[in-house]
């Protein structure tokens, strides 16, 4: 299995659509923060808005879309002449749908959040930039196309099996996301999942099959073919985080998958993500999780492992 779909089966994550948006002139959509384990983001199918957050501010256009894996309060503004136009919200089988008062919608924006499954999920999350926001190219458009126009058409169908089928595209958004090179607005945001330097991706797939493995520096540089030195370097700057972080990371995603599907003590899964010590596993587990792993797995029913 790839690393995306690796990552998104064990992350447990479920995407929904909270309400699609047609608007028209200027408009402000306000969002309040998210509660744990959700992490909202907005795509938009039609038009061009801005999305406005403490400190910075993203312009998108028609294919984009913008991931917020911390949830925080934000707001989505629209433009063009005149005052503030009033918000109306239609209720739907589905989702409801919000619209301005007055003109033809030239703004059509689907507003919607990602449940993250707990431990795995946080962890996996925990990784990406505080603002995730991809473009998708000429090269990727017609899958997003594709994918926009079925969203179209069930949002205008809103019926049974709506709410099910939207999500599922939700879930093949996610991944095309994941795999996909973000816009860069501040330094610090790329996305490890879809690192483009195919030496650096083959240590990306090796640390996530083989967590416990002892992985050394040097051993991942030989895996790379690359000094130890170009190595340190060229990973922090593809992946935004030391390998050693990483390594970190990919461990405790492992780590919350086998205490939740498994019987595994816990001092077998510390060693079956590479470590010695059940302690230092605890520590680094609580550290990553907010969680011990044996309060982790009480409060997490164990389903059979696929």
């Amino acid at each position: 299995m790839d690393s995306v779909s690796y990552l998104i089966r064990m992350a447990r994550l479920r995407g929904t659509v909270d309400k699609r948006c047609l608007l028209a002139g200027p408009a402000v959509l306000s969002h309040a923060m998210r509660t744990p384990r959700e992490a909202p983001f907005h795509l938009l199918l039609q038009g061009a808005c801005t999305l406005e957050l403490a400190g910075r501010s993203v312009d998108m256009a028609a294919g984009d879309m913008v991931l917020l894996p911390r949830g925080p309060a934000h707001q989505i503004r629209t433009h063009g002449p005149g005052q503030r136009r009033r918000l109306t919200e239609q209720p739907g089988v589905a989702f409801p749908t919000a619209s301005t008062t007055g003109g033809d919608p030239e703004v059509d924006l689907f507003c919607g959040h990602y449940d993250l499954g707990p431990g795995a999920g946080d962890v996996l999350f925990s990784t990406l930039p505080e603002v995730l926001h991809v473009s998708f190219d000429a090269d990727s458009s017609e899958p997003v196309r594709m994918l926009s126009t079925l969203m179209r058409g069930e949002a205008q169908h809103d019926g049974p099996g709506t709410a099910a089928v939207v999500s599922a595209l939700c879930d093949a958004l996610l991944a095309m996301v994941l795999r996909s090179t973000p816009n860069r607005r501040l330094e610090g945001d790329v996305l490890w999942t879809a690192v483009q330097n195919a030496s650096l991706r083959n240590v990306v797939e090796a640390v996530l099959h083989q967590p416990g493995r002892g992985w050394t520096i040097a051993e991942l540089a030989e895996l790379a073919a690359m000094s130890r030195a170009t190595f340190i370097r060229q990973f922090t700057r593809a992946t935004g985080m030391s390998a050693g972080d990483f390594l970190t990371r990919i461990r405790m995603i492992t780590a919350a998958e086998l205490l939740r599907t498994t019987d595994q003590s816990v001092g077998s899964v510390a060693v079956s993500v590479g470590y010695r010590s059940e302690s230092a596993f605890v520590k680094a587990f609580r550290l990553a999780t907010s969680s011990t792993p044996a309060r982790f797995r009480r409060n997490n029913a164990r389903e059979p492992a696929s």
